[in-house]
This record gives C-alpha cells, structure tokens and sequence, in this order.
C-alpha cells in the first residue's frame, strides 16, 4: 500500500517550506514521491514554490479550490485514485490552512482509496508567534489539527521570544482542550527552525503516527466564513508591495485577513515571491511565478482591499 502522510497547520504557519525539506529527505531515502497540494484558493501559489525538489522521483499534483465543499472533495478523490496508478512509495498532502481534517480521513476510507492507501503521519506546523485572537471557527481548526497529528513543530522559533512560545503553546493546548478530546498519548513535539532539523528529527516525524480523536465536531459553513481572492497582473514597486500588505493586514474595513501571498515580477524582468502575514512579510528572489496576489481571510471586503492596490495603478 501507498503510504500518505498529512501535513497541515494555519495559514503562513510553515508547510510548504517543512514540505520541501522533509521532500528532499525521502527522496534521500531513494523513495519517489508525489506531492498534493489541495489549496483553498484558486490559485495555487505553494505549488510554484516547490518547483526546485521536483523531479524523476518528485512530482507534484494540484487541487485548486473555487468550488464548493462536495465538489472540491470529489477532486481530491480523483486526484488521489490517478496519483495511485502512478508507483509511488509515498504521497504528500498539503491543504490549505483552513482545511477540514475530516476530509482527509472520511476520503481515504472510500473505496478504492481504503484499498490502495495507508495513512502513515498526520504532521502539524504552528507558527511559534501564532496570534491568540482567532475566530471559534479558525481556533477549532487549529485545535482540530493538532488533536489528530502525529507530530507537530513549531516554526518561527528564532523571531519570538521564550515568554510568546510559552504563550502560544498553552494558547494551542487550551484550544485543544476545548475540543474536549480524549487523546492516548501526546504527540512528538519539536520546536526548532525548519530548516535546520535532522536526520534524526525526520526519522521520529516519519514513525510519529496520527490520532483518530474524538472531539466536540463545530458545525460551521467554511464557504462562507473563509475568503479567498486574487489580484493578477498588479504592477507594483517592492517598497509599495511590502507597505500596502502590511496596511491591508490591519485594516480591519479589509475584513479579518491572514495571509497575502504570491509573485510579482518588475520591470527589469526580476521576480519575487510574497508571504505576508500579522507575524510578518517575507519577499524573496524566485526565477519565474505567476502575476497574482491571493488575499485569505475572514469575511474579506474585495473593495476596500482594492483601495489600497488601486493607488499605484
């Protein structure tokens, strides 16, 4: 059987970046892999960012949101019944941040996927500076996430400081706790740079398992909670880029967001890519992208987010 590991977390938590690094080490390991990014919007900027691991023995798939809840489900089935024809030894899914974990595991219990697949760990990123304000419906999927994983790694360790890891971790322990979820054993817990873990470290995230747990289910209707839009072809300086996310992060006219991310490429030809978050923005040099900006949030007003990009155009 296929073994199918999980790797999920909030929004800007970590995932695509522990996905490339635990990526390289299976393949290390003379393992082919296939990828799954199963994003919330429609358009899959992570998957670009994996573009460097893939290869003979990495390949990668997507499933772009912009439907609703059955019909995005539907794609994920499908997708995992092509990518089990294939001959991997191990296949990884990353969702989006907003991600119902039941998903994953009601699918791979349908037939044929319960025939052809075996769940092997349920992997958990929490940012170390994750915020303490969250919405019930984003802190039951925190808490959702953690209670099934296997393991979970704090990212970010290096920009907080011991006091706000020590907050965070009771903040994500109280949410679990609300779930009122009966758990057999704790997970493997590692807080450290991602980029830095061991051979050792991914050998125990390897053989960490997931939890089936039982917890008090929060009936709410993600479509209509979450938001996710896209800006394309938006012709910006770096300087006003960096400014107009971090002024967009804080508006709350602009809706709860938590996350802008994508590519913008300037004149001279040079690509970036863009991770802005309330912990943050991160813009790095990247060969090529695609022209878009994705907004992901709570409740987002589209209009008043476009007040702040029309300035420059």
């Amino acid at each position: 059987m296929i073994k199918i590991d999980l790797i999920t977390g909030f929004l800007g938590a970590g995932k695509t970046t522990f996905i490339r690094n635990y990526a390289k080490y299976l393949i290390d390991q003379r393992l082919d892999i296939g990828i799954l990014e199963n994003d919330f919007g429609a358009v899959n900027v992570d998957a670009m960012l994996l573009q460097d691991i893939l290869g003979e023995h990495c390949t990668l798939e997507m499933v772009a949101g912009g439907c609703d809840a059955d019909c995005h489900r539907r794609r994920f089935k499908t997708k995992l019944i092509a990518m089990g024809m294939c001959g991997y030894d191990r296949i990884l899914v990353e969702p989006s941040g907003i991600f119902d974990m039941d998903e994953f595991f009601d699918v791979l219990h349908e037939d044929p996927l319960e025939r052809w697949y075996e769940i092997g760990n349920v992997i958990t990123i929490i940012d170390a500076g994750l915020e303490e304000n969250l919405s019930e419906a984003s802190r039951y999927i925190l808490a959702s996430q953690t209670a099934q994983a296997g393991a979970v790694l704090y990212s970010h360790i290096k920009d907080v400081s011991e006091e706000k890891l020590l907050a965070t971790e009771n903040y994500v322990r109280q949410s679990v706790e609300n779930l009122h979820c009966k758990k057999i054993r704790e997970p493997l817990i590692l807080k450290k740079d991602l980029n830095s873990l061991t051979e050792a470290d991914y050998n125990s995230i390897l053989s960490s398992g997931y939890y089936t747990s039982d917890y008090a289910k929060l009936w709410f209707d993600d479509q209509k909670t979450y938001d996710s839009f896209y800006f394309m072809n938006m012709k910006f300086s770096e300087e006003f880029l960096k400014q107009s996310c971090e002024e967009i992060l804080k508006d709350s006219a602009c809706g709860k967001v938590f996350r802008i991310k994508g590519f913008q490429k300037f004149p001279d030809g040079h690509w970036i890519s863009i991770n802005a978050t309330h912990q943050g923005t991160e813009m790095h040099p990247v060969e090529s992208g695609q022209e878009v900006l994705i907004v992901i949030g709570e409740n987002l007003n589209k209009e008043a987010i476009e007040q702040y990009w029309r300035k420059s155009l």
